[in-house]
């Protein structure tokens, strides 16, 4: 029998905003720059928003103690907001993109199915809303990658609908002027 030590552990309950968004913080590290008396420690934070209806931002902070870098990362990311085309629960098609030695797939799925996806990409698409969507990281599983990655394929996402008639109303518009 395998005991535990410390406390049970649960899961960490999430920062809430007025504005309805929630924080989420992918991956930190520590970054040591040798100088002369010794070594001066850094911290990264890679912080995901999301306020869960389709709006989704990551952000970098970096500062000299964690809770400052996450505050800075959370800032940037409100700052760098990407609206997801939902399409239900999920995406209006598959995508993929290649960031780094990072490769991302992101499919649609059924309803009922979750979110299959591991780690950061999970954090991201369940921030932003996506319930049921399959994700797959291939090459570097380098978070900061995945991350970059997985916000280029959220860009790219189109509705179907509104780009035929984007692309229609600009046929019809050139055609009026010739």
């Amino acid at each position: 029998m395998v005991q535990s030590r410390g406390r049970p552990r649960q899961p960490r309950p999430r920062e809430e905003d007025p504005l309805g968004f929630t924080e989420r913080v992918v991956f930190t590290r520590r970054i040591a720059k040798v100088v002369k008396g010794g070594r001066r420690l850094r911290f990264n934070a890679l912080v995901v928003v999301g306020d869960g209806k389709g709006q989704v931002g990551t952000g970098m902070g970096k500062a000299l103690v964690i809770p400052d870098a996450v505050r800075k990362g959370n800032a940037i990311a409100r700052r760098d907001l990407v609206t997801i085309p939902l399409k239900g629960s999920t995406i209006p098609h598959e995508i993929t993109v290649k960031k780094g030695a990072s490769i991302v797939i992101i499919k649609p799925a059924r309803e009922g199915t979750g979110v299959i996806a591991a780690g950061a990409m999970r954090a991201m698409l369940e921030l932003g809303g996506v319930r049921d969507v399959v994700g797959k990281t291939l090459g570097s599983r380098n978070p900061i990658n995945i991350v970059k990655a997985t916000m280029a394929a959220l860009r790219l996402l189109r509705d179907p609908e509104v780009e035929l008639a984007r692309r229609l109303g600009d046929k019809a518009n050139n055609h009026s002027r010739g």
